[in-house]
Order: structure tokens, then sequence, then C-alpha cells
């Protein structure tokens, strides 16, 4: 029995997700939710005490995955400007295959929404922001990248270039897709000569 309810409460939360990527998705009630899952509100209050639970479900879906990633990207490749490099692609590539967390990363779909949930976006871009550090030192201390780069610097302007890309994605109704021109931008970035 308790596979089946973690087997429902995972169909809620993709059925969520999936009516998150609609590019003009209004705000979802439980009542649209419910209807679109063939089940009463009440069925959906079974699994989940609310719907900022159902989307608490997807972020911690999203941090899973993404942070996941990050610690085998860390773990395979030793070249610290490299893995900031692969670890935004993947975020790039995170997004352009989940629009519906991308709503949930740009705020999009919380706007309405519980405001308790608006810390779970900061806490994500904070950790990207710590990850980006993290291998920029790395690769100072590596000498792939000057012992005077603005480590800090370079870190913030790849969250916002992460970032950014989510947000244009979204707001395009997923026609520019975050990781167009992503591998250039990138190489400015990582790439660029200190005066």
């Amino acid at each position: 029995m308790a596979s089946k309810t973690g087997d429902r409460k995972q169909h809620i939360l993709q059925q969520l997700a999936h009516m998150l990527e609609r590019p003009h998705a209004g705000r979802i009630t439980t009542a649209a939710l419910a209807r679109e899952l063939g089940l009463s509100e009440a069925a959906l209050y079974r699994h989940f005490a609310s719907k900022a639970q159902m989307f608490e479900g997807l972020f911690d879906f999203i941090e899973s995955t993404v942070f996941t990633l990050i610690n085998q990207i860390t773990a395979q490749e030793e070249d610290g400007r490299q893995q900031a490099f692969q670890v935004a692609l993947m975020l790039l590539a995170f997004s352009e295959r989940n629009r519906g967390m991308t709503r949930l990363l740009t705020g999009h779909a919380l706007v309405t929404e519980d405001e308790r949930l608006q810390p779970r976006i900061a806490h994500i871009s904070d950790r990207i922001d710590a990850t980006f550090r993290q291998c920029l030192r790395q690769a100072v201390t590596q000498g792939s990248i000057d012992a005077q780069a603005p480590v800090t610097a370079m870190a913030s302007l790849l969250t916002h270039l992460v970032m950014g890309a989510w947000l244009r994605f979204a707001q395009s109704s997923w026609q520019v897709l975050p990781t167009l021109h992503a591998k250039e931008q990138l190489r400015l970035i990582l790439d660029a000569p200190l005066n």
C-alpha cells in the first residue's frame, strides 16, 4: 500500500509539473489539478496537506536532481574551470528539459502562492552561486585561473547568466532556449583576461 501512495504522490507532482509547462498557465488551482488527474480535491489532500506542500515536493525534486548532478560533475572533472563550465551547461539543459520546474525556479508559478515558498528559490540560487565559487577557487588553486581573478564576481556572473537564461526561456513561452549561445557566453566569462 505504501508504494501505491508513493506512486500516487509522484503522479500528482508530475501532473503539477506538466501543468506548469503550459506557456500562459495562470494560477493552478487544486480543483484544476484534481480535474486533470481525474480525482477529487479530497483525494489530493489525502496525499498532500496543501498545495504549498505539492510545490515543496517539486522543489525537493529540483534540489535532489540538480545537486546530485553537480556532485557527479565535480567528482568526475578535476579542473575547476571545467567544473564551472559543465555545471552551468547542466543547469541550462535541466531548465530546457524541465519547463515546469523552470517556472518554479524563476518564481513565475509562485506569484499568488504561499510566500513561504519564495525562500526555496533563494536557497537554490545561493547554493548554485556557492558551487560556482568553489569551482573557481579550485581553478585558482590549480592555476587555470589567475590568482587575482575576482572569483566572487565571476561566480555571481555565472549565476546571473544561468538564472537570466531561465527567466528568458519562461518569458519567451519556451522559444528562447537556455542553451542558445551558452558555450560561447560561458567562455567569455571563464576565459576573460584580467586588466
